[in-house]
């Protein structure tokens, strides 16, 4: 969002007032901030500042935000841009637990909200009607050990009559060109946009017909004016030496290439 005009399209966020966007976030965790790699962490205020220069840049049109981490429903509570919808894993003063763990490493490869969420995910297509809410009732104590929370005061619809697809749905943005920027009409149309005939030059060979012989007539004309001009009349014998005598020349340029690379 910060990055100037001079860095590449892969480091901007190419988002404008007409995009949804989806944020999902999970690592270690507490009040009011996420870690990344325990090495540098990311506090609440940062995302809450962060989402309202987007807003006032029309750089959204709405935000769904996921976290998965320990305390994670602390991590939206200071959010005051509109039309954002918050989901955490677990209160305040409240851990996040693993799914499963890969014995062959010793570690867990997921946690179980992020396992729920993926499960419910993996039904939909891109003609589905699931809708919000069917995803937040998956989110149980039974389910995830813990309590998530949700966040919808920010957010202007209500979320039983989202479509997940909404912010999982693929949308291919169609370019329509303007006709004066079209190439072919700024090839036949001058700076007035008044249609200029561009004449295409082209060739015809033809054969003439005259009492015991046959001519061959090379003729050169225009698109728009069918009037031509008899540039060669050459008898079939003449046309024929020429030809054999191109293909002797260029039979020699071969064979003198060739010794030349061979010597």
């Amino acid at each position: 969002m910060k990055w100037d005009e001079d860095q590449p399209r892969s480091k901007r966020l190419l988002t404008d007032e007409n995009s949804n966007i989806f944020i999902y976030l999970t690592g270690h965790g507490g009040n009011e901030f996420l870690k990344f790699q325990d090495a540098e962490e990311i506090g609440s205020y940062d995302i809450a500042d962060a989402f309202e220069q987007m807003h006032e840049k029309k750089r959204y049109n709405e935000i769904f935000f996921m976290i998965d981490t320990c305390q994670a429903n602390t991590m939206y509570e200071r959010f005051y841009s509109p039309n954002i919808l918050a989901v955490g894993s677990s209160r305040l003063d409240e851990s996040s637990y693993s799914h499963h763990s890969d014995l062959e490493i010793g570690v867990a490869v997921i946690d179980r909200f992020t396992y729920y969420t993926l499960e419910f995910l993996e039904k939909l297509d891109k003609n589905s009607n699931l809708t919000l809410d069917k995803l937040f009732d998956e989110y149980t104590f039974e389910n995830v050990h813990s309590n998530p929370g949700i966040r919808t005061d920010l957010f202007h619809r209500d979320p039983k009559k989202v479509l997940l697809t909404d912010f999982f749905g693929n949308v291919h943005n169609v370019v329509v060109d303007v006709k004066d920027d079209d190439l072919l009409y700024a090839a036949n149309h001058n700076e007035d946009g008044i249609r200029v005939s561009v004449a295409t030059p082209k060739i015809q060979v033809t054969n003439n017909t005259t009492s015991n012989k046959t001519m061959g007539t090379l003729k050169f004309g225009s698109r728009d004016n069918e009037e031509s001009q008899n540039l060669i009349n050459l008898e079939p014998k003449t046309m024929l030496m020429i030809s054999f005598i191109t293909v002797i020349v260029f039979i020699g340029l071969w064979f003198a290439t060739a010794f030349a690379k061979v010597t």
